[in-house]
């Protein structure tokens, strides 16, 4: 994965929850989002 700044990261992750991308990039946003100590504030269920 390529270095992003925290929001692009939560941009990214966001996205990715919106448009249903594969589940192994979800998790790996999902990972590097929560060891940042991020909220992203869109969780799906």
């Amino acid at each position: 994965m390529k270095i992003m700044s925290d929001e692009m990261l939560v941009a990214a992750y966001r996205d990715a929850l919106k448009h249903d991308k594969n589940k192994s990039e979800i998790e790996t946003l999902k990972t590097e989002v929560h060891k940042r100590g991020l909220s992203p504030k869109l969780e799906k269920e």
